[in-house]
């Protein structure tokens, strides 16, 4: 067994699951690699505190996006596994310790990606250990885990990590050398699997959302990109917008039945 799984973190006023998120995937990792995008919240001092938690942890503040893709790039090319983690995605620690010999022992080397099942959150009761919500599938994947061996090289857009750029890939591989392990296997079986958190109230700086689904509003990709004053001041005043319904999200994420799970896993 060779190689390395490192995790890459962007977020933003993140903080009422992103000290789970990152200590349920912090095993399965060799080295993680969080980005704060400037948040208003408590997201910042949580991550500071994991940060000596745990030697493997490194964090930092950035006020572009961006930054979090050009913390990954250098690893083109290298027998490494980049594991893109949001704030609101909470993965089985128990499950991850034995996918973690499984990946690093060769089993997905075939693929440049590696999609799984997940379970997009409408209600969380971590008292209970219940979790409900539609998942996936059919609902689309969020799983970001990448082959980096299979890449010569992944410059980024300006958008955030792992999303768009330019990739060079190595003979044997394009964009379409995917293992969606979710098509064979059901949430109990999977190794791979998460609560994705999507459709609850993320920060304490978010208004309550009275009992209805709180998407937040997503910011066009164009409008991460531009980096002049004016796109700057765009994305102030779209931020202080009150979050409103993704239908995004909505068509998505809710495909399916309504489903329950047991969470006491991901909390343990």
């Amino acid at each position: 067994m060779s190689g390395q799984i490192v995790g890459i973190v962007l977020v933003r006023n993140e903080d009422v699951f992103i000290e789970q998120a990152i200590r349920n995937v912090a095993g399965f990792c060799d080295r993680i690699h969080a980005v704060d995008h400037v948040s208003t919240d408590g997201t910042w001092k949580i991550l500071r505190a994991l940060e000596r938690d745990y030697d493997s942890v490194d964090v930092r503040r950035s006020h572009h996006a961006g930054d979090s893709h050009v913390l990954v790039e250098p690893y083109a090319g290298t027998d490494t596994w980049v594991f893109g983690v949001d704030g609101d995605e909470l993965y089985d620690p128990g499950r991850l310790a034995g996918f973690r010999e499984e990946l690093l022992g060769g089993a997905f080397d075939h693929a440049f990606k590696v999609a799984s099942n997940v379970l997009n959150c409408v209600d969380l009761d971590q008292a209970r250990g219940k979790a409900s919500g539609y998942l996936s599938p059919p609902s689309r994947s969020i799983t970001k885990l990448y082959n980096f061996r299979a890449i010569e090289s992944w410059r980024g857009d300006g958008a955030e990590r792992l999303h768009g750029g330019s990739i060079i890939f190595r003979n044997g591989y394009d964009e379409h050398s995917v293992d969606n392990i979710g098509e064979r296997l059901a949430w109990d079986e999977t190794p791979l699997r998460c609560l994705h958190a999507c459709f609850l109230q993320r920060s304490t700086a978010d208004p309550p959302s009275s009992g209805d689904l709180h998407a937040r509003p997503i910011l066009e990709e164009t409008q991460l990109q531009d980096r002049s004053w004016r796109g700057g001041l765009k994305r102030r005043f779209l931020r202080r917008l009150p979050p409103d319904e993704s239908e995004w999200k909505r068509e998505k994420y809710m495909r399916g039945d309504l489903t329950s799970v047991d969470a006491v896993p991901f909390f343990s």
